[in-house]
Formats: C-alpha cells, sequence, structure tokens
C-alpha cells in the first residue's frame, strides 16, 4: 500500500516528507493506522547519527492509532482496534522468555537495525521513483512517522477507546522509561525520599509514578532550580 513518511535521508538532515510502498503484515503483524505519534530525544539521537542506524530511515517510536488489518496468526486484537505501539523484542532469548524482555538480547538489533531481525523490510520505494539507496523502517519495531506503520502483535498494545490517542501516544516510550524506572527498576517504597533530575517527559512520568508509589517526598531539579513537592 502507497504511505506518506517522514525521511531522513542524511545526518542531521531535515525530515522529508516521501511517498513510500508498505508490505501488508506477516504473520504475526499488525497494520496500524497513525492517529498520534511523540517525538522523542532518541529520535534526534539516530538522525544525527549519533547511533549507527542505517539511511535513508523513517523514524518514530511513540505512535499510537487505529488498527487497520492484522495477520494470520495475531491473536487478540483485530480491526478498528485502538492501540498504542511500544518497543519490540525477540519473544525467544532467556530474558524475553522469563518475562523481562526490556533485556532482550537481540534489543539493539530489533530496534535500531533498520529492518526485521530476520533482515528484511517492510518499506520500499515506489516504482520509478529512482532512488539508489534502499529505505530503512522498523525503527522500534514500527517507523510510526508515517500515514501507517507495522509493529509485531508483541509491541501492540490495546487501549480503550474513549481515551484520546494524541495524549497516549507517549505512552509507548517516554511515559515507560520514567515511570519504569520508580515502580520497576528503583521500586520505590511508601514513605522514601524521592530525587529526579530532569522534568522533561521522562521526568514527569517518573513524579507521577512516585506519587502513586507513596513517596514521602518527591525533590526535583531542572537547570540548576530545586522545587520539592510536599
Amino acid at each position: 500500500m502507497r504511505v506518506r513518511a517522514a525521511v531522513i535521508e542524511e545526518k542531521a538532515g531535515p525530515f522529508v516528507f516521501r511517498d513510500l510502498h508498505l508490505d501488508d503484515p506477516r504473520a504475526t503483524e499488525v497494520l496500524v493506522k497513525i492517529h498520534s505519534v511523540g517525538i522523542c530525544q532518541t529520535d534526534i539521537h539516530v538522525r544525527n547519527q549519533d547511533y549507527p542506524v542505517p539511511l535513508p530511515l523513517v523514524l518514530g517510536h511513540e505512535g499510537a492509532g487505529i488498527v487497520e488489518k492484522v495477520g494470520a496468526g495475531v491473536k487478540g486484537i483485530e480491526a478498528g482496534d485502538p492501540v498504542v505501539l511500544s518497543f519490540p523484542s525477540c519473544q525467544e532469548c532467556s530474558y524475553c522468555r522469563t518475562g523481562r524482555n526490556a533485556y532482550c538480547e537481540h534489543a539493539f538489533e530489533i530496534c535500531f537495525g533498520g529492518s526485521r531481525l530476520d533482515g528484511s523490510n517492510a518499506l520500499h520505494w515506489p516504482d520509478g521513483a529512482g532512488q539508489n539507496k534502499a529505505i530503512h523502517g522498523h525503527f522500534f519495531g514500527q517507523s510510526s512517522f508515517a500515514t501507517y506503520a507495522l509493529a509485531d502483535q508483541s509491541n501492540v498494545v490495546k487501549v480503550p477507546s474513549d481515551l484520546p490517542l494524541e495524549l497516549l501516544a507517549p505512552l509507548g516510550c517516554g511515559f515507560q522509561t520514567g515511570a519504569g524506572a520508580i515502580l520497576n527498576a528503583l521500586q520505590v517504597a511508601p514513605g522514601s525520599h524521592t530525587a529526579i533530575f530532569g522534568v522533561g517527559a521522562v521526568g514527569l512520568s517518573a513524579i507521577m509514578a512516585a506519587r502513586i508509589a507513596g513517596a514521602a517526598s518527591i525533590s526535583l531539579s531542572r537547570l540548576g532550580l530545586s522545587r520539592e513537592h510536599p
């Protein structure tokens, strides 16, 4: 199918809108019509080639939208479902098999490889486009800076239909990074004292999670200024 995507074609270059071809979903994949997408610092790092990700590339890893089509093996997700796209994992390594998908042994390849883990790519230049470099996608298993994105069912999360997708999109990366640090990594206990450095999307998510965890005080630091939330 024909999609419109924001493409990075050179190091530190602008996002250029291009018409591309996107393949149909494979057995465990989900085609999502993108409604909203966040932009993360990681997108900028990759655009600037701080990470060695092949170009040209479609970025975007905080996508949210409506399921358009599902592969034959997908279970629990169907066309019309509102979803948020999150990070992918291989589902097969020792970490994934024990529920620690965030530590997937293939995390870098699957998120930053510019293709599926098997090396294939669902994005292509349209016939006759005359481009001499292959287009890369599957960034964080989605490449959601586009009108449509393909993701594996393992990184597609159904959400209630009455919630605004434009607010839910950052849940796929920024929000869970901050909240996960508090709830899972640090396991902040009720009555504890918590310090958070930086109050962007990740920091604000950490603040909310610390409040939920019952922290007695939450100290914040931003640009050399400190505030304490009682």
